[in-house]
């Protein structure tokens, strides 16, 4: 019977080691990646330029993937999420004027996801959409300030799950797939100023300054949650193991996102671009606008979509903030400590969604607003990545886990990709 127990145990342990079983911050990463206002974005691009922009998703896959590496691994190895790793290294200018951008146009992309959740779940429900909004907001709020992290990021893993519906809406339209498989690779368009701002908005859609302070922040709190571990640079026993759980996890969950966008592009650009419906502007619009060509079923996973994204997409957008500008401030922070202890974290939170909130009753369009925190974005983005760079290269920084040279290749490329795309974003038309 011992033996019998002790082989159970043994065995359990072993399934405890496989990567799903520790899977999380890639994952969630990878699919607030795709929120409402980047499946507006992809729908537009699929809309407008049918199957010829297909391409970008295969490009991007890559440059992503490890950018977010990058980022898990610093916050892994050192223990301290990204902005108190450049609060180390680096000037308060640098410090405090990244935090400030990422603030704002957090913000401002929360106001345009929930404007998009509030108008979706208003055609699905028929209940007013500011009331729906509302409602979004104060849900996202209380679970994140009021359920531990470890209870709050169960409930996120599934929801992970709603991205499925956008390849489920390809089983029920016509795809062409000789041709989704040449223009994939051999994409047919005129390259002109339209085609470079799509190009762009992809781009900075797919590869955002949040998702790296989040990346950072969830694999300490993943690390804070066992208690038996310790930042990799101090106890480096376990490293082989932690790396590689990274690399699988953050890998896998950029694929699923950079697929599913590749999806919102095809199933709009074999719907609406096939019936001459070429501008898009919201995700609710292209919801809607499915409807009499796909039929029911179609519009409303893809509506589905877009309501399950949001819910992961505006804890992310609030929470990277909040970590970034409390380990800049030296606050405590986490999603895992009660408000009491962490006050000033949770205000932050809190301030951010209230602050979305309040667009949605002024004056501000919501599309305004995720025009300009696209322009945040693509602002940060590129010296952002200059400082994960040379962060995750620094062995004072990193130990004996500094940076593989192909990592920082592929990080470099990402960073001269995103830094012509905000060229040309600011150039005149």
């Amino acid at each position: 019977m011992l033996k019998r127990r002790g082989a159970l145990r043994a065995r359990l342990a072993r399934l405890k080691e496989h990567p799903l079983a520790r899977i999380g911050p890639g994952l969630i990463t990878g699919v607030a990646d795709d929120d409402p206002s980047g499946i507006a974005t992809y729908s537009q691009a699929g809309a407008q330029f049918g199957l010829n922009m297909l391409w970008t998703m295969p490009l991007a896959f890559p440059l992503m993937a490890a950018v977010q590496s990058m980022c898990a691994n610093l916050g892994r190895v050192t223990g301290k999420g990204l902005a108190a790793n450049i609060k180390e290294a680096f000037s308060p200018v640098v410090l405090y004027g990244v935090v400030l951008l990422l603030l704002v146009a957090n913000t401002l992309n929360i106001a345009a996801d929930v404007a998009a959740m509030g108008e979706v779940a208003q055609l699905v429900s028929g209940i007013d959409r500011h009331v729906m909004t509302v409602c979004f907001v104060f849900a996202t709020l209380l679970l994140q300030i009021f359920v531990p992290y470890h209870r709050y990021v169960f409930f996120l893993k599934w929801l992970t799950m709603s991205l499925l519906s956008y390849a489920a809406v390809l089983f029920v339209v016509h795809v062409p797939w000789r041709d989704v498989a040449l223009r994939t690779f051999w994409p047919h368009f005129t390259p002109n100023a339209n085609a470079a701002a799509m190009v762009v908005g992809v781009f900075g859609t797919t590869i955002s300054p949040y998702l790296f302070f989040w990346q950072a922040s969830e694999e300490v709190e993943d690390m804070h949650a066992h208690t038996d571990s310790a930042p990799l640079v101090s106890d480096p026993r376990a490293a082989r193991v932690e790396l590689r759980r990274i690399r699988w996890d953050t890998w896998s969950g950029m694929l699923y996102s950079d697929l599913t966008a590749y999806f919102i592009m095809l199933a709009t650009a074999v719907t609406l671009h096939a019936a001459g419906v070429t501008d898009i502007t919201t995700a609710a619009q292209a919801a809607s606008a499915l409807r009499p060509l796909a039929g029911d079923f179609a519009y409303r996973l893809f509506a589905l979509g877009i309501l399950g994204v949001g819910l992961i997409g505006v804890p992310v957008l609030a929470g990277s903030g909040a970590y970034a500008l409390a380990e800049a401030v030296g606050w405590q922070e986490g999603l895992e400590r009660k408000l009491r202890d962490a006050r000033g974290f949770y205000g932050i939170i809190a301030v951010s969604v209230l602050a979305a909130l309040a667009i949605q009753f002024s004056a501000i369009s919501p599309m305004k607003a995720l025009f300009w925190s696209a322009v945040i974005n693509g602002v940060v983005a590129v010296p952002l990545m200059v400082v994960i760079l040379l962060l995750v290269s620094k062995r004072s920084v990193m130990g004996a886990f500094t940076a593989s040279r192909p990592l920082l290749a592929l990080g470099a490329i990402a960073a001269a990709v995103m830094g012509l795309a905000a060229v040309i974003m600011v150039l005149p038309a």
